[in-house]
């Protein structure tokens, strides 16, 4: 029986204290036995934790408190077992490592995708205007090798400083369709977003939630294979579970 609540969730926020926060949310966390890594940069957070219900939704509840959280979206998941060894709060340059200081989601999201429209505009072949859409995976090529969108562009790139060369390379690919860039959870498809079309790409969008919100919300439709997650689940079916 599952009976472990995983969740996970990312904001781009300012943070300018985050010191303080690393102990207080050390703390608050470890008070209600969870286990897991939440990363503090200043450019937001990014976290992924597990641990009982009551526990899990309390310690996302309290951060909401605090009003640079509140818009805080989270992706929920179960598992019989804790995937995590321990309590990780750490400081990092950025929440996720793409090089590239230009860059600055809090400043302006790149516009988005959600997940029912995707899947009818894959459906269809088309999104509303009639352009061919394109999915561009952003993952590292050993994670898309578990699964990925029909006919996604993988790149093939083995970490995520990557992927603006990639861009530059393949531009001719992208160039008069409507490009949707996807990851695990959306945080590295919205700089993905930003870039292409700080690059001169008009139409492209991120799926809002990024792959597991699209398991969440429309099952695996379009989707081959499994989602890699970053613990010791090691993948999630379109169904949300583990992977056997």
């Amino acid at each position: 029986m599952d009976r472990v609540l995983n969740v996970s969730a990312y904001l781009f926020t300012p943070l300018d204290d985050r010191a303080a926060l690393r102990a207080a949310l050390k703390a608050d966390a470890e008070a209600r036995g969870l286990k897991g890594t939440i990363l503090l940069a200043e450019e937001g957070i990014n976290l992924v934790l597990a641990g009982d219900a009551d526990g899990v939704r309390g310690f996302i509840a309290r951060l909401r408190t605090d009003p640079r959280f509140a818009a805080l979206a989270t992706k929920e998941s179960w598992s019989a077992e804790q995937p995590f060894g321990r309590m990780l709060v750490k400081l990092k340059r950025e929440i996720i490592r793409m090089d590239h200081p230009s860059i600055h989601p809090a400043a302006g999201r790149a516009p988005s995708v959600d997940a029912r429209t995707l899947r009818r505009w894959l459906d269809d072949g088309h999104d509303d205007d009639g352009r061919e859409v394109v999915m561009l995976d952003t993952r590292n090529a050993f994670e898309v090798e578990y699964g990925t969108f029909e006919n996604a562009i993988d790149w093939k790139i083995t970490r995520f400083t990557q992927f603006p060369d990639a861009a530059a390379t393949h531009a001719a690919d992208l160039e008069g369709k409507t490009v949707v860039s996807f990851c695990t959870g959306g945080i590295r498809c919205e700089k993905a977003a930003i870039h292409l079309r700080d690059a001169g790409h008009p139409n492209v969008l991120q799926l809002d939630g990024g792959i597991l919100t699209y398991f969440d919300e429309v099952g695996g439709a379009h989707f081959d294979g499994d989602c890699f997650v970053f613990d010791e689940r090691e993948a999630l079916t379109p169904a949300l579970t583990a992977r056997v």
